[in-house]
Parts: C-alpha cells; sequence; structure tokens
C-alpha cells in the first residue's frame, strides 16, 4: 500500500515471511578452517571424515542431482558447532542434515541448478528442438536472460579473504521488475558465486553502487531476502551500498528488521566519500579494484556495458557475457588459490 509516496508491506506478507524463515533464523554460521577434537577458542567441535561422509551420503541419496552443491567446509561449517540445546556439545548429526535438507529442498522446489541450463537455452537459436518442445521452459528462459541482460549484477574479483564479489549497479534495475524472473536471476549468479568459491572459503561479498535506485517493489524486496535467508544462509559475508539516499534508507529501515541477527549486522551503508576507503581494505588488490563508479580506476563498464552496449553472444537473446564473466571468475579463484600456497 502506498504511505506518503513509499511503499508499505501488509502485515499479512510480514508475517508469512517471518513463517516462511523461521527454521532458518540464525541457525548457519560461518565456516571453521581448522576442526580439531574439542571446542576452539570459537567453540566450534570436530567432525570426522567418517561423519562428513555420512552427511554427504544422506544427502546424495535425498537430493541425487544437486548433492556435490554445499562445500565440505560448508558442511564442516554447520555440522561443527554447538547444539542450541546444549551448547556443550555439538549440534547431533541428524540435526545438521536436518538444516542442510531445508536448504537443500528450498532449492530443488526453485529448481535452482537448473538455472544455468535456461541460460543455455534462450543463448541458442528459437528454433532448437528443445525450445520448440517445451515452450513454457524457453518463455521462462528468455524472462530469465532479460534481467540478465540488463547488466545489473555481475561477479568480478575477489577479497582479501578469497570470497567472490557480486556487484549491484542499482540504477540499470528496471522501475517495474519482473519478480520471479528477478529472482531466479539471483539464484543463478548467487550459485555461480558459490560454485567458484576458492576452497575453504563458503561466503560472499556484494557491494552496490546503490545510484538513482528505482522505487521499491514489496514483493521483489520480500522475496529476495526470503532467497537469501532460505537458499544461502550465512553465505552473505557483507553488503557494502554507497552512496546512502533516502530510498536506500527506507528499503534498509523496511528489511532491517526482518532480518536474522547476523544477516542484519552484515549490512554496511556508506557515502559516497566512505566508499572508497572502505573497498580499499577489503578488495584483493585494493585501491586498485576500485571501480571508476566509486572514484577509482577499474573499468567494470568495459567487460559489463548498460545493456544498449552489448551485442548478441549466440544465436538467441543473451547479450550479457556471462559465460565470460564465469571464465574471469574462475581465473580469477585459480591464481587465489596459488598465491596462498
Amino acid at each position: 500500500m502506498a504511505s506518503n509516496g513509499n511503499v508499505e508491506l501488509s502485515n499479512e506478507e510480514i508475517e508469512k515471511f517471518k513463517d516462511d524463515v523461521k527454521d532458518f533464523d540464525d541457525e548457519f554460521d560461518d565456516a571453521v578452517e581448522e576442526v580439531g577434537e574439542i571446542a576452539d577458542a570459537e567453540g566450534n567441535f570436530g567432525v570426522s571424515n567418517d561423519e562428513l561422509a555420512v552427511i554427504r551420503g544422506e544427502l546424495a541419496v535425498d537430493f541425487p542431482e544437486d548433492f556435490n552443491y554445499l562445500s565440505d567446509a560448508y558442511i564442516l561449517s554447520v555440522a561443527s558447532k554447538p547444539y542450541s540445546k546444549d551448547p556443550t556439545v555439538r549440534r547431533p548429526i541428524e540435526y545438521t542434515l536436518e538444516k542442510l535438507r531445508n536448504v537443500m529442498k528450498w532449492r530443488d522446489d526453485e529448481q535452482a541448478c537448473f538455472l544455468g541450463d535456461l541460460v543455455d537455452l534462450a543463448n541458442g537459436s528459437p528454433n532448437d528442438p528443445a525450445a520448440v518442445e517445451d515452450p513454457d521452459a524457453f518463455n521462462t528462459a528468455l524472462a530469465l536472460t532479460k534481467c540478465v541482460n540488463n547488466s545489473s549484477m555481475y561477479w568480478h574479483g575477489f577479497t582479501k579473504k578469497g570470497q567472490p564479489v557480486l556487484w549491484f549497479r542499482v540504477n540499470r534495475k528496471p522501475w517495474y521488475p519482473d519478480v520471479d524472473a528477478e529472482v531466479k536471476t539471483l539464484i543463478l549468479f548467487a550459485d555461480v558465486g558459490v560454485q567458484h568459491m576458492p576452497k575453504g572459503v563458503t561466503d560472499f561479498v556484494v557491494i552496490s553502487d546503490s545510484t538513482s535506485p528505482p522505487p521499491p517493489n514489496p514483493q521483489f524486496m520480500i522475496s529476495l531476502l526470503t532467497a537469501l535467508v532460505k537458499g544461502y544462509p550465512d553465505r552473505l559475508g557483507g553488503l557494502y551500498s554507497a552512496p546512502t539516499n533516502s530510498i536506500i534508507q527506507w528499503v534498509m529501515n523496511l528489511l532491517l528488521p526482518l532480518m536474522p541477527g547476523r544477516l542484519a549486522s552484515k549490512v554496511n551503508l556508506k557515502t559516497q566519500e566512505e566508499i572508497p576507503e572502505c573497498l580499499s581494505h577489503i578488495l584483493l588488490n585494493g585501491a586498485a579494484d576500485i571501480p571508476t563508479f566509486f572514484g577509482g580506476t577499474a573499468l567494470h563498464d568495459t567487460l559489463y556495458p548498460e545493456e544498449p552496449q552489448l551485442s548478441t553472444k549466440g544465436e538467441g537473446a543473451l547479450k550479457f557475457d556471462f559465460y565470460g564473466m564465469k571464465k574471469r571468475l574462475a581465473e580469477g579463484r585459480e591464481a587465489y588459490e596459488r598465491s596462498k600456497k
């Protein structure tokens, strides 16, 4: 509903969101780099290789097409935590499996592992047998690709901790979004980042150029937050947004009270003057990685220009350099891992 020019969430929408994510609220925590036999300084417990194999085996039975999505480091990060009912002992394996099954069930419902196939479908000819035989899938692929083509998000570079960086350019977002397609696009890109994390890294960083955002869309905001909480618990290492304007402040005032505690603590709103110094401490190559739209020298728009400057990549509708982005991310991961050996 409208109120003083803004859009508000109804009590029903808020309660539905809280009900949807109640089983995910603050149940996940950051991965541990080393697993000991007893609780470490952060209260994490050891997990044996046999126990890890049991968890992997159970997930493989329940989700045969997607069970490799979860890395060993991420599974260990969940399994090694203290049990909420008795913090002096580790979580039971069945408890860990329940939490991981929740994530995998959400992915299964959203058909997350097939979204990359839709990009391939949209990039091919409309006369391909796959497009002709399944027009519904082809139309879904076209809607997804339309969102990808606006270049409003892309992976580029890593942090000093090896976290891949997802960049948002909110001024490129449509004023009237196709909510389902936009959420699918977010899932598609989030999976790309997870798949290209260096060994032992379990989270990513989001940096948003929040200049000239479109009017907030409550359905999209709630759907986006639901996807982040249910599909990517504790995957967000930090979100940095600049500049801080009235629309961004309004959106954060709306969403922050709905976020799980640790998720809310990872949101950082910066002014245009503050963001360069902040990024110089975060990004792998420091100031050299700061893009021009934040006062640096890195030319993001050469690789990821706005849609009018894009050209078709294949026979179909894809214009955004999706495959090139994945290739550069893989090369960056390999370079980071070599530097740490």
